[in-house]
Parts: structure tokens; C-alpha cells; sequence
């Protein structure tokens, strides 16, 4: 069985920052791998440790500068990476779910993976529909925010526990192939171990533009268009009391009987 993980690299940013135009100035950005998709890059070396998967392959939609975060998964156990990155890319503003399901299933397609995992949602535009669109256009079977995952290798069928509303949860069968959206909290991600990080070096990240997938610009035509970035306005009505512990208990003591809580 081969696996197939879609990884992203997320940027944070600084406590203080600065907006240039529509981005935060790069000066204020750290890169590190999406945190569910963490989980599904440990999901997806579990089922390899385990027995059932042969292969674990990681994709990943950025530029050049993507590859050190992409390198963090690969060396927590995946066997290799696939980076697509195309000149068209580097005016898209923001891509879309759309955009994005048409590189991923174009590298899906060519890899022919039997089980897709992806993180519920990236820390930045927290779209969440990524995994579910990539599977509507591959025609898998899918399954959302799983937290438990156990495969039987027998009958080719992924038993998932499925998160719904309200703390309910859905257990449930899925045939593979399947794309299945990872949440966190369903196992502990590793830590990259030493050997790990010098192993990772060697493994292959495949660079793939456009023509590489068989698509054009085209496919990466946007609907979405950042217009403006700013850091919005904080209000607060809170009130700090200064002074000793009395002095404030007394103050305290004061506004909650002006709000008639207490007499």
C-alpha cells in the first residue's frame, strides 16, 4: 500500500509586525510544517511501521524555500517528496480550494496512491476543504475530521472515527482508495530524531513545475483576489485595578456592587 500525504508549510508570524501592501513584511514570518498536517504525516508513517503501507510520499504546493519544512517530514519517516511550483504561481495572490485540487490530483493521478491523508485544515487560510474536494474530483470515498484511524489489510477498508457537532462521533468503514482529513490529537507526533534529519538529506524531493503534471496556466487561475490586509483594531471595556491584593479586593468589591452582583 502506498500513502500519500499532502503537507503545507504555514508561516507565523511575530507578536510585532509589520504589513507591506497585502502580506506581512517577510522580515516578521516564520516557516514551519501546517500543525494537522504533522498528524497526518505521523498517521501515515504508523501505517508504515505497522505493516500495511510500503510507502509513504509527501506533496507539497511551494517554492524552493519550502523544501526545509518539507525535509521536517521527511525526516520523521516519509520515503520521499514531490514539490510543484510553476513561475504562474508566483502572481496567484491567494489559491484557492479549486487551485489547489487541481495540482494535488494531477500528482495524485501520477502516483497512484491507495490512501490520501490530509490535515483537517492549514493554520493559515483555514479553508478546511482541500481533502474533501480532492476526493469529490478523484472520485475516492472520504472521510472529515478523523481522529482514529485502524486499516484491515483483508478487506482493504479504513475504519475511522469520525469528530461531528456537538462531541458526537461516527464510526465508520471507508474502501480505499479514500482521502481522509486528519485532526489533530489523533496520535503524538515525533520529534525529528538526529538520524532522522541526516537521513533526510539524501531523500528525494522531486521538483515538478506545470508541464511536469500535464497542466497550464490555466489551472491556476484564482478566484480569490487579496484586496487588503490589516491588523485589526483591538477593543476591550476590561479594567485593571493597581495596588495591593486589599486595595484591589476593594476595588473589585466596588464595581460588582455598582453592577448589583453584589450588596
Amino acid at each position: 500500500m502506498k500513502v500519500l500525504v499532502t503537507v503545507k508549510e504555514v508561516a507565523e508570524v511575530a507578536d510585532d509586525f509589520e504589513i507591506s501592501g497585502t502580506e506581512v513584511d517577510e522580515r516578521y514570518l516564520e516557516y514551519d510544517l501546517n500543525e494537522w498536517d504533522d498528524y497526518a504525516v505521523e498517521e501515515a508513517v504508523q501505517l508504515k511501521e505497522d505493516g500495511p503501507a510500503e510507502e509513504v510520499v509527501t506533496v507539497t504546493i511551494g517554492p524552493e524555500r519550502s523544501e526545509e519544512t518539507i525535509r521536517m517530514a521527511l525526516a520523521k519517516g516519509a520515503d520521499r517528496a514531490v514539490r510543484v511550483w510553476d513561475d504562474a504561481l508566483e502572481d496567484v495572490d491567494m489559491l484557492d480550494v479549486e487551485t489547489k485540487t487541481n495540482l494535488l490530483q494531477a500528482v495524485v493521478e501520477e502516483e497512484d496512491p491507495d490512501l490520501v491523508l490530509t490535515g483537517v485544515q492549514s493554520g493559515d487560510d483555514s479553508l478546511g476543504a482541500t481533502g474533501v474536494s480532492l476526493a469529490d474530483e478523484l472520485g475516492f470515498q472520504w472521510g472529515a475530521v478523523v481522529n482514529a484511524l485502524d486499516y484491515d489489510a483483508d478487506e482493504n477498508v479504513a475504519h475511522v472515527h469520525r469528530e461531528l457537532e456537538g462531541g458526537v462521533e461516527e464510526l465508520t468503514d471507508i474502501d480505499l482508495p479514500a482521502v481522509l482529513t486528519i485532526q489533530t490529537g489523533i496520535n503524538e507526533p515525533r520529534y525529528a530524531s538526529l538520524r532522522g534529519i541526516r537521513q533526510a538529506q539524501s531523500k528525494e524531493i522531486a521538483a515538478k513545475s506545470l508541464a511536469d503534471v500535464g497542466l497550464d496556466a490555466d489551472a491556476v487561475e484564482s478566484d480569490l483576489t487579496l484586496t487588503s490586509m490589516y491588523e485589526p483594531e483591538s477593543e476591550s471595556d476590561a479594567e485593571i485595578f493597581e495596588g495591593d491584593a486589599s486595595e484591589t479586593a476593594g476595588q473589585l468589591a466596588e464595581v460588582l456592587r455598582e453592577k448589583g452582583v453584589a450588596e
